[in-house]
């Protein structure tokens, strides 16, 4: 067990800091505004806990933790973590252009040592479901948690419920046969999708009232961006340089095809199902 959890991080690792972390750098702006409006519910639940030490797990390019951390001001301490490289760098580079008094730290969730540190909140979007053991990282997120600590994730509900984020591989399938298939409930996209799996990881790492509710967001991506996108990011991003020049081309005519029902003049739009997951830290 433990040389295949090791495996495990080992490829999330990889993954995250090669092609895939650097696609989402170069992809970084289209994203944050197609996932504003997740974002903005998150730095909205901060406002209402009143928190003033925020973890932002997950970070990513920095997105989230920059708007909580210009949500806090000065009083407030905001600090994201991600394994990947590209993206934190990404991050500190926003932070200091920006002037905002964000701190990244790039690491493991699941093994970092927070040390002495405490926090009031910890918050992510889309950035829980990848971890090897996650009973194992939610305890040591519990471990840098003060008494009351409120936890607010946002994390994908099934593939079947998110057709548009499904739609360049089901596209792609025909002419790819060897598409890695999603692997249920293994760390990756919709690695959270099922909430009883949710429910039995949060319990087991010590969190306590744990409330699971869905949300259905509407996100919009202007077309302008949309081949980038699906070129670039997901299954089929990972694997598209890898073909040769008239597969890529019937691929990227194929697949463009398939986003028709999403896209409305100048915008693609679609409906993000997702899980609003919520639960604290509370001593026995």
């Amino acid at each position: 067990m433990m040389d295949e959890t090791h495996l495990i991080n080992d490829e999330q690792a990889t993954l995250w800091n090669g092609g895939a972390g650097r696609s989402w750098v170069e992809a970084q702006a289209a994203l944050d505004r197609m996932f504003q409006p997740l974002e903005d519910r998150l730095v909205a639940a901060v406002g209402a806990a009143a928190a003033t030490r925020v973890l932002d797990i997950g970070c990513g390019t920095g997105s989230t933790t920059l708007a909580v951390a210009r949500r806090l001001g000065a009083k407030g301490h905001c600090v994201g973590i991600d394994i990947s490289e590209p993206m934190i760098t990404a991050a500190r580079h926003r932070a200091e252009q920006d002037g905002t008094p964000a701190r990244f730290i790039r690491d493991d969730a699941q093994i970092h040592d927070f040390g002495s540190t405490r926090f009031d909140m910890m918050i992510s979007r889309f950035g829980v479901m990848f971890f090897a053991d996650p009973v194992a990282a939610f305890k040591n997120l519990r471990r840098a948690a003060q008494d009351n600590t409120s936890l607010q994730l946002i994390a994908w509900r099934s593939p079947a419920e998110n057709s548009f984020m499904t739609t360049a591989e089901r596209a792609a399938a025909p002419l790819l046969p060897d598409l890695p298939a999603r692997r249920p409930d293994s760390p990756g996209q919709f690695g959270f999708a099922d909430r009883h799996r949710v429910q039995r990881i949060l319990d087991q790492s010590g969190w306590t009232r744990i409330e699971i509710t869905p949300i259905d967001v509407s996100c919009t991506l202007p077309e302008t961006d949309l081949i980038q996108y699906f070129t670039r990011l997901g299954p089929l991003g990972r694997i598209l340089d890898t073909t040769d020049t008239q597969t890529r081309t019937q691929l990227v005519q194929t697949v463009r095809a398939a986003f028709d029902p999403f896209v409305r003049g100048p915008d693609v739009n679609f409906t993000a199902a997702c899980w609003m997951i919520g639960t604290r830290a509370l001593s026995a």
